[in-house]
């Protein structure tokens, strides 16, 4: 008896296996998969698409999936789970082994003498009734895994963003390479009508020369968007969790304009924020966790009942065996603890009171976040028209000057044609701005409001 009861000990102390077969009481449902369950097992995550023609969704499966601080985010979440379990394991009883084993020795004058003892014994105990204490301690557990879940969807979110946003920015940084390369070629056009007409002896040699000025600035604008769009590919490909050396091609995008916002009732807006925010979820069940936390500390100060039994067995030498076996119940009444309990109600009473705090701050940024992101919205989708206004009045104010400078047209110099490129070229380039702003500021209009999936961005693909 006494090697089983070691063995049990041994085997108490054995490391277990991985998180595998071990939540015996399936507390890992409580995990919840969120917008992003692909991105629960980092393991899954196929980094081999990089390989080939990304659209916008395979960028933010790449980036939320490769994130150290996605796998960090899941972590908490499933350590709060174990937490969970150990406050359930309270409703259980506990078992407990204990054996032990002495080899007595003694001499007298011409007389040695030895005896042998060998005992064990099991006991149980289960707590029956302690006014809510394992309730609270329950319930304030589950709410702290609910505010790790919403936590880690809320952070999600906001790095499904980031990649948009990184993802527009490339966009936007090589359509700003494709218009500096038209404003450089209508430059090098310019420079060679202010040749032909110097050659021809109706144009002054400060023609040529502001002509080929022009040209050199358009070539500068063109080296530093090249840059900027080398910037921008390298950023994104880090955000996706690569190096930014890495090679990678995008999937060619249908560029064409979004509708116009339809102006909706920003009110309603703000209540389905306040409804859908993850984060706000995550603010509520720390108040729910709080007001647990709070009973427990009150529970604290109340009675509590428990049951026990035991059995034993002990062998000594020249003796008989002994079995002996009892059960109890036992009341335990806190008296006083050196006002211990009550410094701890007053502690989950103010960390209750931060919490509410806390909630209502965040609630009103909540509706100021969907204010700005739907101001933003629309003041883009404005800008966009109106940079497509300018575009089009702007390519025919510089074709009709560059066709009268060449034809001879009197009064009108190079400056003017310079003068009609450059509005032109600076006009692409807002436009350019304003089209991806604008489908930037419609993802964050749907993150601000905490609705921000893969759904959203699959219809524009």
């Amino acid at each position: 008896m006494l090697l089983i009861a070691l063995a049990v000990c041994q085997l108490a102390v054995l490391p277990r296996p991985a998180r595998a077969a071990s939540d015996m009481l399936s507390t890992e449902k409580y995990v919840e998969p969120g917008e992003f369950p692909q991105t629960a097992d980092s393991s899954q995550c196929d980094r081999s698409r990089i390989n080939k023609p990304l659209m916008l969704a395979d960028v933010v499966q790449l980036a939320l999936c490769n994130n150290p601080q996605t796998r960090s985010l899941w972590a908490s979440a499933r350590t709060q789970a174990a937490t969970l379990g150990v406050s359930m394991s309270s409703y259980l009883p506990t078992l407990s082994v204990s054996g032990s084993g002495s080899h007595n020795l003694a001499r007298t004058t011409g007389q040695t003498s030895t005896s042998n003892s060998r005992s064990i014994s099991l006991t149980a105990s289960y707590l029956l009734y302690d006014f809510g204490a394992r309730a609270a301690s329950v319930e304030n557990a589950k709410q702290l895994l609910v505010a790790a879940n919403a936590t880690r969807d809320a952070t999600l979110q906001a790095n499904f963003l980031t990649a948009v946003q990184s993802y527009y920015a490339l966009l936007s940084a090589r359509a700003s390479v494709a218009a500096s390369q038209t404003a450089e070629d209508a430059a090098r056009e310019s420079l060679a009508a202010a040749k032909a007409r110097y050659q021809a002896g109706v144009a002054t040699p400060t023609d040529k020369l502001q002509a080929q000025t022009a040209l050199s600035q358009a070539t500068l604008n063109l080296i530093t968007a090249q840059g900027t769009e080398r910037s921008a590919q390298g950023a994104l490909a880090n955000i996706m969790g690569f190096d930014a050396s890495q090679p990678y091609t995008l999937a060619s995008v249908k560029i064409s304009d979004p509708d116009p916002v339809v102006e909706q009732d920003i009110g309603k807006l703000i209540e389905q924020a306040r409804e859908k925010r993850p984060d706000l979820t995550a603010a509520d069940a720390q108040i729910k966790a709080a007001e647990a936390q709070l009973e427990a500390s009150r529970a604290a100060n109340m009675p509590s009942v428990s049951v026990s039994a035991s059995t034993s067995s002990q062998n000594t030498t020249g003796a008989p065996t002994t079995n002996s076996g009892s059960i109890s119940v036992s009341l335990s009444v806190p008296l006083f603890t050196g006002f211990r309990n009550t410094y701890q109600i007053r502690s989950s009473e103010s960390v209750l009171e931060g919490k509410v705090a806390a909630r209502d701050l965040l609630a009103n940024q909540v509706a100021l976040d969907v204010w700005k992101a739907y101001q933003n919205m629309l003041t883009d989708s404005q800008a966009l028209r109106t940079a497509n206004d300018l575009v089009a009045s702007a390519e025919q104010s510089g074709k009709m000057t560059l066709g009268r400078y060449k034809a001879g047209v009197a009064n009108l110099s190079i400056v003017d044609v310079l003068n009609a490129q450059s509005a032109l070229a600076s006009a692409r380039q807002q436009r350019v701005t304003a089209l991806y702003n604008f489908q930037s500021s419609r993802l964050a209009l749907a993150q601000a409001i905490g609705v921000l999936d893969l759904t959203q961005i699959s219809a524009k693909e």
